[in-house]
C-alpha cells in the first residue's frame, strides 16, 4: 500500500495550534460538525466524508440558501475538505480504511451500532491503529439504559430539565432554548475531549475512545438549577430572564426597548440604585441583601420596572455604564452580528467559497497569541475534493475511475471558481 502523502507534501496548510493534526470527519448535522469545525479552525486538516447520495442533512436544511448552497451547511463546514463515499461498498470501505491509517483522529456521530455494522467500530480499529483517537457523539452515550436511543437537541433539552425552567412563568408551558445548545455544547465537549486525549497520546503514544452525548451536554448547562435541586429537593421553575440565585440579574423594559442589568452583588446593587436615582430602595427591608431580594423578587421587579420605564434604553445604559454596573441592550441577531465588539473580535468574517465567492460566517471564538487559528476556506461543494484526497492517499487514476464505476465514491466535476466563466 502506498504511504499517504503528508500535508506538507501536498499543499500548504495555514498555521494554527493544531497544524499537522489529521482528522477524519464522519459527522453530520450539528454536534459532530461543531466539534470538527473547532478543530479545523484551530488548524487541523479535516476531511469531511459525506454519504451518498444525499450528503449531510444540513445541505437540505433550506431556506435560506446562498446561491445554490444551504446556508446552514456553509456555516458548519468551512475549513474542511469534502469527499463523498458509499461505505456500504467494498471500495468505500477500502478508501476509508486507508484514510484512517493516515489520521490522528476519527470523529463520528452515526446512529448507535452503525459503525460496528460497517466494520469501523472502536474495538475493531483500535487493534490495527492503537494511536488513533476515536471520538463518538450520540444522543445518550454508549452506556446506560438509553444507549440504543437516537438523540436530538429537543429531546435532550426536555429530558435534562432545561425545558421545565425555561419560559416566562413557573406555571407556563415547557419552552425550548432558541439555539440547539445540547448539539453545540456536545461538539465543544467532544473537541475538548479530543484535545485532552491528544495530550495523553503525545506523552504515551496511546490512542483512546472519547465520547459524549447530547443528554450529558444538556445536563452540564444546568449547574445552577441542579445545585438548587440537589440542595433543596425542589425542582426550579421558569423565571423569565431572572437568575435563580441572585437579584436583580435580568431584563427590564425601558420606554423604547429592553436592556439587561447585573446588579446582583452589594456593590453593583448600590451603584444601580445610584444610576436609577432610587437610593431609598437601599434601606427597604425587603431588599437589604441578596437573600432578601430573592425572597421578594416579584416586589423588586415591580419597583425597578416602574423606574426603568420612565426613560429610554440608551439613557439607562449610559447611566449604568458610567457607574460601572454590568448591563447591555437586548439585541436581535442582526444587531448582535453588527455590534462593534463582535466585529472587533473577528466574530463575523468573510471566507472565500469555491463557487459563491466571499461568504460571511462566524469567526473562531478562541484567540491564540502565537498560533492564531483562522477561517481559511469555505465549505466544500458536494464531492468537491474527492479526487484530490484520493490522489493524496495514493490511489491512481485507474483506481479512482474504478471506484466511481462501483458507486463507492462521488466526485464533483471540476468546480469553477466564483466568477469564472464556464465554457
Amino acid at each position: 500500500m502506498n504511504k499517504p502523502m503528508s500535508a506538507a507534501e501536498t499543499q500548504p496548510r495555514a498555521a494554527g495550534p493544531l497544524a499537522g493534526l489529521k482528522v477524519i470527519d464522519l459527522t453530520h448535522v450539528m454536534a459532530g460538525p461543531t466539534c470538527t469545525l473547532m478543530l479545523a479552525d484551530m488548524g487541523a486538516e479535516v476531511i469531511k466524508i459525506e454519504k451518498w447520495p444525499n450528503g449531510d442533512d444540513t445541505r437540505h436544511s433550506v431556506p435560506p440558501k446562498i446561491g445554490e448552497e444551504a446556508a446552514s451547511f456553509l456555516m458548519m463546514n468551512r475549513n474542511k475538505r469534502g469527499i463523498v463515499l458509499d461505505l456500504k461498498t467494498d471500495g468505500g470501505k477500502t478508501i476509508l480504511r486507508r484514510l484512517i491509517a493516515g489520521a490522528d483522529v476519527l470523529v463520528e456521530n452515526f446512529a448507535p451500532g452503525a459503525m460496528e455494522r460497517l466494520g469501523f467500530g472502536y474495538d475493531a480499529l483500535h487493534k490495527d491503529f492503537p494511536a488513533l483517537i476515536y471520538c463518538s457523539l450520540s444522543g445518550f452515550g454508549r452506556t446506560g439504559p438509553y444507549k440504543h436511543r437516537r438523540g436530538f437537541d429537543l429531546v435532550a433539552q426536555a429530558m435534562s430539565g432545561i425545558m421545565s425552567f425555561t419560559g416566562e412563568r413557573p406555571d407556563g408551558p415547557p419552552v425550548k432554548c432558541g439555539p440547539p445548545l445540547s448539539d453545540i455544547t456536545a461538539g465543544l465537549l467532544a473537541a475538548m475531549g479530543i484535545l485532552a486525549a491528544y495530550a495523553h497520546r503525545l506523552k504515551t503514544g496511546e490512542g483512546q475512545w472519547v465520547e459524549t452525548s447530547l443528554f450529558e451536554a444538556a445536563l452540564v448547562q444546568t449547574y445552577w438549577q441542579s445545585t438548587i435541586a440537589l440542595a433543596t429537593d425542589t425542582a426550579p421553575r421558569a423565571m423569565g430572564s431572572a437568575h435563580p440565585l441572585n437579584a436583580p440579574y435580568q431584563a427590564f423594559e425601558a420606554s423604547d426597548g429592553w436592556l439587561v442589568v447585573g446588579g446582583a452583588n452589594k456593590k453593583n446593587w448600590l451603584l444601580m440604585l445610584d444610576a436609577l436615582g432610587a437610593p431609598e430602595l437601599a434601606a427597604d427591608p425587603r431588599f437589604v441583601n441578596g437573600s432578601d431580594r430573592m425572597a421578594n423578587l416579584k416586589e423588586l421587579e415591580a419597583e425597578l420596572s416602574r423606574r426603568f420605564r420612565k426613560q429610554t434604553r440608551d439613557h439607562w445604559l449610559a447611566a449604568l455604564e458610567e457607574k460601572g454596573v454590568p448591563c447591555g441592550p437586548v439585541n436581535d441577531m442582526l444587531q448582535a452580528l453588527s455590534d462593534p465588539q463582535t466585529l472587533a473580535r473577528d466574530m463575523v468574517v468573510e471566507v472565500d467559497h469555491s463557487t459563491l465567492g466571499p461568504v460571511k460566517t462566524i469567526g473562531l471564538p478562541v484567540k491564540f497569541s502565537e498560533t492564531p487559528g483562522k477561517v481559511r476556506s469555505g465549505a466544500p461543494v458536494y464531492g468537491e475534493h474527492t479526487r484530490e484526497v484520493l490522489r493524496e492517499y495514493g490511489f491512481d487514476h485507474a483506481q479512482i475511475e474504478a471506484f466511481e464505476r462501483e458507486g463507492a465514491v462521488f466526485a464533483a466535476e471540476d468546480v469553477p471558481k466564483a466568477g469564472q466563466q464556464v465554457a
